[in-house]
C-alpha cells in the first residue's frame, strides 16, 4: 500500500558552504531515504531550506563587510548548486528570508499569543554603548567560565562545547567594536515549555521505534523538567514580532526556522500550481512527517517544535526522527570557525559525487560518532568501488562486448549455482529495503556490496573464459545471469550512487532509466536478453597516493594552526589529576600522603559539577573504555571513561557522579571526551564517587 510522507532535512545556516559532517548528519542519509521510498512508489515529498536569520548571518556580514541579505544569497546559491552537484535533490529548496515565510512564521506567533499561550518577561542583557545595540549570543567574545578559553562565544565554547549564556563569559567584550558591554533592562516573550511537558512526555513514550540517542536525549530534558524558553531577540535582521509593543525585535531564530518547513512546502505547492496542495501534507493524519537532523539538532525538532505543533490544531506532529551523530575529521571535531572540514563545493571540483556519497554512507554516524580520513577515502573507492563493483561490472561487459558480438547473450537452462545466484538478487532486494525503510543505511549499503561481492564469486566459480570454448551455451547462461545481477545493481544502487547507477543502465544498453523500474521488480530477471551494450567506461577510477597527498596535507596544515593557536591560548595548566581517573591509565594503589602540595588557589581552578549519566556505550575495540552521555541540566557532555571491567553501560544509567568539568577535551579511540569522571581505587578495585544524598545536576563541588 503507497504511503504518504513529508521528508525534510534541517535547515543549513547560509554563512558558509556545506562541509561532510552536515552531509552525514542530515542531508546524505535524507536523500537516500527518499530515493528509496520513490522506487517503492510512495508518495514523497521532499523539502528543505536555507536558515537565513540569526546571529551567524550577520555576524559573517560583519566579517566580510557586506550586508546580511548579500550573506545569505551568496551562499544560498553556493549550498543549493552543492546539493545538486552531490545528487540530493530536494521537491523544494526554500529560504527563510522569503515573505512566504515571514508571514507563516509570524501567523504562528500569534496563533500562540491570542490564545495566551506566551509569557513576557523584563530581563537584562548585554548591550554594547559604542554600537547602541543589545547584544546576543555570538556578538560576544569572552573568557569561558568552564575552561578558560579567553575566545568562546556567547552562546557555546567551541574548545570544551559547553553551552553557554553571554552573561556567564568573563571579561566580555562586543564581538563587532571589542567594545566592553553593559548590563540592561529588556522585554522578551518565551513559550512556557514546562506546560507541555506532560503531552510531551506522553507522546514520546509511544515512539518505541525512535533511535536510542533521540529517546534518551529527550528524557534527560524531561528528567530536569521543561523551562520557558525566549522566542525573541533584539536584532535587525530576522522576521519582526508582528506586535506593536515589540518594535526593535524578532523572532528568534530556533522559534522560526523550523517553521521554514511549513512555508518552504507553501512555496513547493504555489510552484507546482496547486496552491492549497501543502495541507495535504501537513494537515493529513495519513501522512508521515520525517525529520533527519544531526544529534545537536534534537531538542528543537524532538521537543520545542512538537511543543508549537501541538497548538497549532490540525497540525500533524513528526513520526520519526533519525537524529545521526557527529562525524569526525582525521580524528578531531570538525570546526567552521578554524577552516577545518572538507567543503562540499571544493570536494566537488576534484573528485566525482558519487566516491563521497558511498563512503559517507558506509560510514554514517548512526548510533556513535565516526571518522572521515582521506586515506579511508582512497580505500573505499579503491578496495571496494573499483575492486569490487566496478570489477564485476568491468569483467562481465568487455566479456560480453568481446565474446557475444556486443549483446547481452540469452540464457539457456539454469543450473544449481545460476539459480542461487539469481535467488541472492531477491535475497539482496529484500534486505537492503527493509534495511533503508528503519533507518540503517549503513548496513543497507554494505548490503548492496555484498551482492556484488556474490556475483564475482559466481563469476569466478563460472569461469566463462573456460567454458566460451568447452561449453558455449554454459557460457553465455552465466553471463547472461551475470547481467541479469548488474541490471539489478543499477537500481539497488540509485538511492547511494544514483549517477553511476544511470551509467551502469546505459551499458547495459537498456531504455530508459533505473528510475523506471519499481524496486521489487529489480528482484526478479528481465527481459534483456539481445539487447546491444552501451558505450563502455570505467565505472570506477582508482585513486592513487599523488590525487590524495594534497588533501591530506590541507589538513595537516589546518591541525597544526589549530594547535598552535591552543597554545598560544593556553591557560595555566590545572593541577594534575591522579592517573588512576583517567581512562587511559590502569588503576594503581594510592600512597598516603604521596604527592606534591598544591595551595587553594591550585584547587579552585578545577571545576567540580555533578553530573548525571543518561547513556553508556562500550567504545569499539577497547577492553576498558565505556562512551557515556552525561548531564548537566543546562548542557550534554561525552565523557570516555576507562571503567568497562568494573561497570556495564546498564549499571550506570541514572547515576549521579562528580565531573571534572573544566579538563581540556581530549580524543581517545576516535572519540572526544569533555571531562573526566572522579573514582577511587586501591589498586584493584575502582569505584565511582557518588553522593550520599539527591542534587540537582550541575552542582558545583566544592
Amino acid at each position: 500500500m503507497a504511503r504518504k510522507l513529508l521528508v525534510t532535512a534541517a535547515l543549513p545556516y547560509s554563512n558558509g558552504p556545506i562541509h561532510i559532517g552536515h552531509l552525514a548528519g542530515a542531508y546524505l542519509p535524507a536523500d537516500i531515504y527518499v530515493r528509496h521510498l520513490r522506487q517503492l512508489g510512495h508518495d514523497v515529498v521532499f523539502i528543505c531550506g536555507a536558515d537565513e536569520h540569526g546571529v551567524a548571518i550577520t555576524i559573517a556580514a560583519m566579517q566580510q563587510g557586506i550586508t546580511p541579505q548579500q550573506v545569505v544569497d551568496k551562499y544560498y546559491t553556493l549550498n543549493r548548486d552543492s546539493f545538486a552537484g552531490l545528487g540530493i535533490l530536494f521537491d523544494n529548496f526554500s529560504r527563510t528570508s522569503l515573505p512566504v515565510h515571514h508571514k507563516t512564521a509570524q501567523d504562528v506567533f500569534l496563533t500562540l499569543h491570542k490564545k495566551k499561550k506566551l509569557a513576557v518577561h523584563e530581563t537584562t542583557q548585554l548591550f554594547c554603548p559604542q554600537d547602541a545595540m543589545f547584544l546576543s549570543d555570538r556578538y560576544v567574545r569572552g573568557t569561558c567560565p568552564v575552561c578558560g578559553n579567553p575566545d568562546a562565544k556567547g552562546d557555546q565554547c567551541e574548545k570544551c562545547g559547553s553551552s553557554l549564556d553571554p552573561l556567564t563569559l568573563k571579561n566580555p567584550l562586543c564581538a563587532m567594536c571589542g567594545a566592553t558591554p553593559i548590563i540592561k533592562p529588556t522585554t522578551h516573550w518565551y513559550l512556557p515549555l514546562g506546560e507541555y511537558q506532560p503531552q510531551l512526555e506522553a507522546w514520546l513514550a509511544e515512539k518505541k521505534d525512535w533511535k536510542d540517542n533521540v529517546r534518551n536525549y529527550c528524557n534527560g530534558w524531561f528528567k530536569e523538567g521543561l523551562r520557558e524558553r525566549a522566542i525573541t531577540r533584539d536584532l535587525t535582521w530576522g522576521v519582526p514580532v508582528p506586535l506593536p509593543e515589540a518594535k526593535g525585535k524578532v523572532l528568534y531564530v530556533w522559534f522560526e526556522a523550523p517553521i521554514g518547513y511549513i512555508s518552504a512546502t507553501k512555496e513547493w505547492a504555489a510552484k507546482i500550481g496547486e496552491t492549497d496542495r501543502w495541507r495535504d501534507y501537513w494537515c493529513n493524519p495519513a501522512c508521515e512527517l520525517v525529520h533527519f537532523i544531526g544529534k545537536d539538532n534534537i531538542v528543537f525538532h524532538a521537543i520545542f517544535w512538537p511543543a508549537m505543533l501541538m497548538d497549532m490544531k490540525g497540525y500533524i506532529l513528526p513520526t520519526q526522527i533519525p537524529a545521526n551523530e557527529f562525524l569526525n575529521l582525521e580524528g578531531r571535531k570538525l570546526s567552521t570557525s578554524q577552516n577545518f572540514a572538507v567543503w562540499l563545493p571544493d570536494y566537488l571540483q576534484r573528485f566525482p559525487p558519487d566516491v563521497l556519497r558511498y563512503t559517507l554512507a558506509a560510514n554514517l554516524p548512526e548510533t556513535k560518532d565516526t571518522d572521515f580520513s582521506w586515506k579511508q577515502f582512497q580505500s573505499c573507492n579503491n578496495d571496494e568501488l573499483a575492486d569490487i563493483l566496478g570489477n564485476l561490472v568491468n569483467r562481465t561487459l568487455t566479456f560480453v562486448q568481446r565474446h557475444c558480438a556486443g549483446c547481452i547473450p540469452p540464457a539457456g537452462t539454469f543450473n544449481t549455482a545460476d539459480n542461487a545466484m539469481l535467488a541472492e538478487i531477491e535475497t539482496a532486494g529484500e534486505e537492503i529495503s527493509g534495511l533503508l525503510n528503519t533507518f540503517k543505511i549503513r548496513a543497507a549499503t554494505a548490503r548492496m556490496m555484498d551482492l556484488a561481492r556474490a556475483a564475482n564469486r559466481y563469476f569466478d566459480a563460472s569461469q566463462p573464459w573456460a567454458t566460451r570454448t568447452s561449453d558455449l551455451k554454459r557460457c553465455k547462461t552465466s553471463l547472461h545471469v551475470c547481467c541479469q545481477v548488474l541490471r539489478s545493481l543499477a537500481v539497488f544502487m540509485h538511492p547511494f550512487m544514483p549517477f553511476s547507477a544511470t551509467t551502469l543502465w546505459q551499458m547495459l544498453g537498456l531504455e530508459g532509466h533505473e528510475t523506471d523500474v519499481r524496486w521489487v521488480k529489480a528482484y526478479r530477471p528481465g527481459n534483456i536478453a539481445g539487447i546491444k551494450l552501451g558505450p563502455l567506461s570505467i565505472l570506477f577510477r582508482k585513486f592513487e597516493d599523488a590525487d590524495i597527498q594534497p588533501e591530506v596535507d590541507a589538513l595537516a596544515a589546518a591541525i597544526a594552526r589549530i594547535e598552535q593557536k591552543e597554545r598560544a591560548q593556553a591557560t595555566p595548566a590545572a593541577p594534575p589529576i591522579p592517573p588512576a581517573l583517567h581512562p587511559s591509565s590502569s588503576p594503581t594503589p594510592a600512597t598516603p600522603g604521596a604527592g606534591r602540595p598544591i595551595g587553594i588557589d591550585d584547587f579552585n581552578r578545577v571545576e567540580l559539577r555533578i553530573a548525571e549519566i543518561v547513556a553508556a556505550e562500550a567504545v569499539p575495540k577497547a577492553t576498558k573504555l565505556l562512551k557515556l552521555t552525561v548531564s548537566l541540566g543546562t548542557e550534554q557532555r561525552t565523557v570516555v571513561a576507562g571503567i568497562a571491567k568494573q561497570y556495564t553501560p546498564e549499571q550506570l544509567l541514572g547515576k549521579k557522579v562528580v565531573l571534572v568539568a573544566n579538563l581540556a577535551p581530549a580524543t581517545l579511540r576516535g572519540v572526544q571526551s569533555q571531562g573526566m569522571l572522579l573514582a577511587a581505587n586501591d589498586g584493584e578495585t575502582l569505584a565511582l564517587l557518588t553522593l550520599d544524598r539527591d542534587m540537582p545536576t550541575g552542582s558545583v563541588v566544592r
